[in-house]
């Protein structure tokens, strides 16, 4: 139940001390009310209307709505016909109301993802100037048809496929391989229909995608590293590594 507030109690207290003591004056004219939830004229045509019956009746009911007139409202805090207004309760706005906001998972694009995007963008130039200054580029000389490099490798992103020529058949390496595993991240998004963006929730989607990462990861580290001459394995520290980074 809502606390009702001072001033309605105050004002409940003085209608009660009214109706209790200073009821007399319209109760001499027929029309005042005893304190009682009940009018007493209302009470008065009941009892006539009950016992009696035929003209008597209705001669004895009509008699205060005679007087009635006469009598007029004690006061100014009567209401039509005489009944007084009571306070039943005060129900406060915020129990009818909802006025709470459905919570969203959603953010704007802007500031929040391009901001984001941009400071990311910023630490990898920066990375990226300070590492070239200090590392080269592993490139080679002019071309020299007379002289073959040995060994000879592909750039590092094609080095994971010219590792698996080195383990399977052409056929195998260059198309079925390759080819299963682009069909399991394009079936992926089929298989995982969560609709969530939370990590947690995505466990099939990141550790399929956490396995191709390393699989290729795997393949260019060992072609970059641990192939020597002819293409033999090799341990990275007996080539030197300087070498590798060509300092």
């Amino acid at each position: 139940m809502a606390e009702v507030p001072e001033h309605l109690l105050r004002r409940s207290e003085e209608r009660r001390a009214f109706l209790g003591g200073g009821g007399g004056g319209a109760a001499a004219g027929g029309g005042g009310d005893d304190g009682e939830k009940i009018p007493s004229q209302l009470l008065a045509a009941s009892t006539v209307g009950g016992g009696g019956g035929g003209g008597g009746a209705t001669a004895t009911a009509t008699a205060p709505a005679a007087t009635r007139p006469a009598a007029g409202p004690a006061t100014g805090l009567a209401g039509p016909a005489g009944h007084t207004q009571r306070l039943l309760t005060v129900v406060k706005a915020g129990s009818i109301q909802d006025v709470k906001a459905t919570p969203t998972d959603k953010v704007h694009t802007w500031p929040h993802l391009l901001i984001a995007e941009f400071v990311a963008s910023l630490a990898m130039t920066a990375f990226l100037l300070v590492f070239s200054a200090f590392v080269n580029a592993p490139l080679l000389g002019l071309a020299n048809p007379n002289l073959t490099p040995n060994p000879s490798k592909a750039p590092w992103y094609f080095l994971g496929l010219q590792e698996l020529l080195t383990m399977f058949h052409p056929m195998v390496a260059g198309v079925t391989i390759p080819g299963m595993g682009l069909f399991a991240l394009g079936a992926a998004g089929y298989i995982d229909k969560n609709p969530s963006a939370k990590p947690e929730d995505r466990k099939f989607a990141i550790a399929l995608m956490t396995l191709f990462l390393m699989f290729w990861a795997t393949l260019v580290i060992i072609g970059s590293f641990f192939r020597g001459e002819g293409f033999n394995f090799i341990m990275p520290w007996r080539q030197g590594i300087h070498e590798i980074f060509d300092l």
